[in-house]
């Protein structure tokens, strides 16, 4: 009976751990949400405070020092709340403003924000809406980072790299023949993972390097690769053997992307795009879908990065192939900043997340 009510008790006390870890999981959910929640509650309120302000300096006859007099009161009434600086009052200002004027479609972004339900400029921090607002010209190409910080929860440091390294101009702007080769909405989202230009600025060479450098120093850098590919990259390769007939071939990269589901085939060429480049990428897609590709997965797509490219030569080259492509350039120009770096995970965490050992 002693050893019966001993497991009685074991048992209980398993199920009160696995109560207790419910309990901590749904604790942490509810903070996340209540810090999320008050994030935006506090931005609610510096719109709402912006718009006053607009609304006080156009009608009131207050003189020139109303926001130094409202920032001294409300710092004076709230000691504890930090915001309520001058220049962060004249930040709040300016984001509003921002959205509502400036350019043509000002006014028409800013109503349709008001429309959405859970307003997306109050989904990041007041810390990444500072940084948009200072380095987009448009609200367009804000809105455009706005998305991508709540689609891809990008620090301050990522977030400025990507507006540095101008994604919004590069995205989705490839020479592909994605429209003919891929259903609707596929194609549509496959365009959106594909930039033009690549920028590999982490990257330092001299003019005349080959393919195997370039390709070994990606994958060196991998951390850094995958951050300018895009989320949902998944490394699977370098020089991925694939036999057809009695023939090895290699392929140069081979990734997977886990929000399409397909397979990702990267070949790099270091001199000007060539129609017979494209070929070649055609062969080692179809090569992926026969050999590589398991239930479930999508047709393969492929990427040709080149050193430059003639962007009629590359339409005319893709018109009639059967694979879907798309042909990027890249660029090797200047350093990944030093503040972004210590942002990022270590090649060895990469590689952990991959499931590879360090050599």
């Amino acid at each position: 009976m002693k050893e019966k009510r001993g497991g009685s008790e074991l048992l209980n006390r398993r199920s009160y751990s696995n109560w207790l870890n419910e309990l901590k999981a749904k604790v942490r959910s509810a903070q996340l949400k209540a810090a999320v929640s008050v994030n935006a509650a506090m931005l609610e309120f510096y719109w709402e405070l912006g718009a006053d302000i607009v609304k006080k300096q156009k009608t009131a006859k207050w003189g020139s020092g109303f926001l130094n007099r409202l920032s001294q009161d409300l710092m004076n009434e709230f000691p504890d709340m930090k915001g309520f600086s001058e220049p962060n009052l004249l930040f709040i200002k300016r984001w509003v403003l921002f959205y509502n004027t400036g350019d043509s479609n000002s006014v028409t972004a800013c109503d349709q924000i008001k429309k959405i339900t859970v307003n997306p400029l109050f989904q990041i921090p007041w810390g990444h809406n500072r940084i948009i607002i200072t380095r987009c010209k448009t609200v367009d190409e804000a809105m455009f980072y706005v998305l991508g910080t709540i689609k891809n929860n990008w620090s301050r440091s990522v977030l400025t790299h990507q507006i540095e390294s101008g994604l919004f101009q590069r995205h989705g702007k490839a020479v592909s023949n994605f429209n003919e080769t891929l259903p609707q909405p596929d194609s549509d989202l496959a365009k959106e993972i594909i930039k033009d230009p690549y920028n590999f600025d982490f990257l330092a060479f001299s003019n005349d390097l080959n393919e195997k450098e370039l390709e070994r120093n990606l994958i060196d850098n991998i951390t850094k690769f995958l951050i300018e590919l895009g989320a949902g990259f998944a490394y699977m390769g370098r020089q991925v053997p694939i036999k057809v007939g009695d023939r090895e071939f290699f392929i140069d990269l081979l990734f997977y992307h886990t929000k399409l589901h397909r397979y990702v085939v990267i070949e790099l060429k270091t001199v000007g795009f060539e129609p017979e480049h494209a070929g070649k990428l055609n062969f080692y897609i179809k090569s992926v879908d026969m050999l590589i590709r398991r239930e479930g997965d999508n047709p393969t797509i492929g990427i040709l990065l080149c050193k430059n490219k003639d962007r009629l030569v590359a339409e005319y080259s893709l018109s009639d192939i059967g694979k879907p492509i798309g042909v990027s350039e890249y660029q090797l120009t200047q350093t990944l900043p030093d503040e972004l770096r210590s942002s990022l995970p270590s090649i060895t965490e990469i590689r952990k997340q991959l499931g590879r050992k360090e050599s």
